[in-house]
C-alpha cells in the first residue's frame, strides 16, 4: 500500500480474490459466440476473437520474464541490489496481472463502441509508422511528466509510494501501481492506439506490437540484473534513448510457499520432462544468497527430485553430484557445508561419513546438523514431561533424544519391540531402565518420526502433541491432536534475504539442520558433524540463542504464517 492511500487505490475485482477473471467471461463468451455462432460472416470478426489470447500471451510473456528474474537473482550473476525478494514484496505484487485484466476490460469495450476498430487488417504500414512516432514523440513526453507529477509529495504518498516500496526490483514491479495510477498509463498509452484506430490506420500487428513492446520495456528495465551490454551502448549511443534498463518462479505460489494447490498435479508433465532432462545433463545450482553478521551464505540445489532419493539406482549419480560439491566448497575456501535433509540420509552416505573417508584431507567442514535437530526437539517439549512415547523409524536424531530424555530421568516408551532392542543395545543398564517397551499410550507427548502408521496415531489418547524429530512432518491422521513442527528456528531479523525455506514450514522459519551449519560457520567450530558423530547439543542450542535464533512455538508459527 502507498503510505497514504488515496481514492481508488484498491482495484475494483479484489474481493472476487483468485475468481477475477470472471469479470472478463461476458465479453469472452460474446466474442466466441459472434464468431463461431454467427451466419452472418460480415459479423466475424479475428480482431475481437484474438483479445483473450493476446491477454494469456501477455501473461505468458510476463510470466518468462519472472522466471528468468527469479533465477538470476537466487543465482547472484551481476545484480544490482545485493539482496534477494523478501516476502512482503512477494505480497504486495501477486496482482502483477490485474493490469492484463484491465486492459482487456478497456480494450473490449472499445471494440464494442468504436466501429473504426472492427475488422482490422492484419498489417498496416502507415499504422505502424504512426504508432512509433505517437510513442516517442507526446507519449514519450506526456509520460515525462505524469511520472514527474507521481513523484510530488501529494501523489507520491498516496499513490506511488506503492510501486517504491519494492527495493529489489523485478520485471513485475514494472505493473505494481494502485488502480487510479494505471487508468492514467492506460489513457496515456492509449493514444497511439486511439489515434490509428480513429484514422483508420490501424492493425493488429501495430496493436499487438505496441503493447508488447511496453511489456518488453517495462519487464526489462525493472529487472535487478544488467541484460544489456554496456559495449552496446558504447558502439551506438542513441540507443539509449530508444530503451531504458536497470542499471523459475510463479508470484502466487512463492507468495504463500508454506501451501499446496490440487492444479499443482497439472504440473507432472513438466516435471517428468525435467527429471528426464537433468538425468541426462545436470549440475548443482544456486537458489539462495544470505547475509549474516560477517557470513556471506549460499544455498546450492541437487536437480533431483525427492521420489528420485528413493530409487536405489539414482543413489549413486547423487552421491556423485553432492561429492562434486563438496570438493568445489574446498576449492573455493569455503568453510562449512551443510547437508540438506535428503542429503544426509542414511542409507545415502551415513549422514555425510561416506564423503570423509574418501576425503580425510577436506578442509571445509561437513556439517549434518542432528546435534540442533535434537536441542530443538527436547527444548519443544512441555516442561515437567516425565513420559513420551517414541514412535517411527529409528535414525540418529532419535538415539540421540532417547538417550538425552533417559539420562534425565524422563520415561521413553517405545511403540516397536525391535526398536525397544535396539536401543537398549546402545544404553547403559542405569540408563536403560527409563527405556520401556508398552503398548498402553497414555502420555500425550509423542515423538515421532518417518514409519509412524495412521493406525499407531489412532492409538494416541485425545490432545495428544505429536513433535516430529523427522526431517518431513508426519501425515496428519488425528483431527483431536496437535502435531508440531519438524524441528526448527525462527531467524533473526537481521539475517537477510530469507526467501526459500522448506515448503512445509512458515515465513523465514529455517531447519534446524540448516541452521547448525551457519552456527558452526560463526563459531568457528573447526571439526566435522556428520556419520554417528553428534556435536555438544547444550553448547549448539546456546549458541543459536546468542545469534538471535528463536525457538519455535505454536503461537509463533501461527505468527509467521500470517
Amino acid at each position: 500500500m502507498a503510505s497514504k492511500p488515496g481514492i481508488l487505490t484498491e482495484w475494483p475485482w479484489t474481493w472476487l480474490g483468485n475468481f477475477k477473471y470472471v469479470v472478463l467471461a461476458p465479453y469472452v463468451t460474446h466474442s466466441l459466440n459472434s464468431f463461431f455462432m454467427s451466419e452472418d460472416e460480415s459479423k466475424r470478426d479475428m480482431t475481437y476473437l484474438i483479445i483473450f489470447p493476446f491477454l494469456f500471451f501477455r501473461m505468458l510473456h510476463n510470466q518468462i520474464w519472472i522466471s528468468v528474474s527469479r533465477y538470476r537473482t537466487a543465482k547472484g550473476d551481476n545484480r544490482i541490489v545485493d539482496k534477494s525478494i523478501e516476502f512482503d514484496q512477494v505480497d504486495r505484487e501477486r496482482n502483477w496481472d490485474d493490469q492484463i485484466i484491465l486492459n482487456g476490460l478497456l480494450f473490449y469495450y472499445g471494440y464494442t463502441k468504436l466501429e473504426q476498430s472492427h475488422h482490422m487488417p492484419i498489417w498496416r504500414t502507415d499504422g505502424i509508422i504512426m504508432t512509433a512516432l505517437l510513442q516517442t514523440g507526446p507519449v514519450e513526453f506526456l509520460y515525462y511528466w505524469l511520472h514527474r507529477a507521481l513523484h510530488h509529495h501529494f501523489l507520491y504518498s498516496r499513490y506511488h509510494s506503492h510501486h517504491h516500496s519494492s527495493i529489489v526490483t523485478e520485471p513485475i514491479t514494472s505493473v505494481i501501481h494502485p488502480f487510479a495510477e494505471h487508468i492514467a498509463y492506460f489513457l496515456l498509452f492509449a493514444i497511439p492506439l486511439l489515434t490509428t484506430v480513429l484514422t483508420g490506420t490501424a492493425s493488429i500487428v501495430s496493436f499487438g506490437g505496441y503493447i508488447t513492446y511496453i511489456d518488453f520495456m517495462n519487464n526489462m528495465g525493472h529487472c535487478n540484473f544488467e541484460i544489456i551490454p554496456k559495449w552496446m551502448f558504447s558502439s551506438f549511443p542513441p540507443l539509449k534513448y530508444l530503451m531504458y534498463t536497470p542499471s523459475l518462479g510463479f508470484a502466487s505460489f512463492a507468495s504463500e510457499p508454506y501451501t499446496s494447490k490440487w492444479y499443482f498435479w497439472l504440473m507432472w508433465p513438466v516435471t517428468l520432462w525435467s527429471m528426464m532432462i537433468t538425468w541426462i545433463y545436470g549440475h548443482t545450482f544456486t537458489v539462495e544468497r544470505n547475509v549474516f553478521k560477517s557470513l556471506n551464505l549460499q544455498t546450492w540445489a541437487i536437480p533431483k527430485y525427492r521420489i528420485q532419493y528413493f530409487m536405489q539406482w539414482q543413489r549413486e549419480t547423487i552421491n556423485n553430484f553432492i561429492e562434486e560439491a563438496i570438493m568445489e566448497a574446498d576449492r573455493k575456501g569455503i568453510k562449512v557445508l551443510s547437508l540438506g535433509l535428503l542429503n544426509q540420509e542414511e542409507q545415502l552416505n551415513n549422514n555425510g561419513e561416506l564423503y570423509i573417508r574418501r576425503h580425510p584431507q577436506l578442509k571445509v567442514k561437513v556439517v549434518d546438523g542432528s546435534s540442533l535437530a535434537v536441542a530443538v526437539v527436547l527444548n519443544s517439549i512441555p516442561k515437567g514431561t516425565t513420559q513420551v512415547v517414541l514412535g517411527g523409524h529409528l535414525s540418529k536424531v532419535a538415539n540421540a533424544i532417547a538417550l538425552a530424555l533417559c539420562q534425565g530421568g524422563v520415561k521413553v516408551v517405545t511403540l516397536r519391540e525391535e526398536e525397544y532392542k535396539k536401543l537398549k543395545s546402545s544404553l547403559t543398564p542405569e540408563v536403560a531402565i527409563n527405556l520401556v517397551p508398552s503398548k498402553t499410550y497414555a502420555s500425550k507427548i509423542w515423538l515421532v518420526g518417518d514409519g509412524l502408521s495412521e493406525d499407531e496415531q489412532l492409538k494416541a489418547p485425545k490432545g495428544t502433541l505429536f513433535i516430529p524429530f523427522s526431517q518431513f512432518p508426519p501425515r496428519k491422521a488425528r483431527k483431536d491432536c496437535l502435531y508440531f513442527h519438524t524441528p526448527a528456528m525462527i531467524t533473526p531479523k537481521h539475517f537477510e534475504n530469507v526467501d526459500s525455506c522448506e515448503n512445509w514450514l512458515p515465513r523465514r522459519v529455517m531447519s534446524a539442520w540448516r541452521v547448525a551449519g551457519i552456527l558452526h560457520a560463526l563459531k568457528g567450530w573447526n571439526e566435522h558433524e556428520c556419520g554417528n558423530m553428534i556435536f555438544d547439543i547444550e553448547k549448539v542450542w546456546k549458541a543459536s540463542l546468542d545469534h538471535g535464533f528463536s525457538p519455535l512455538t505454536m503461537a509463533s508459527a501461527s505468527e509467521s504464517k500470517a
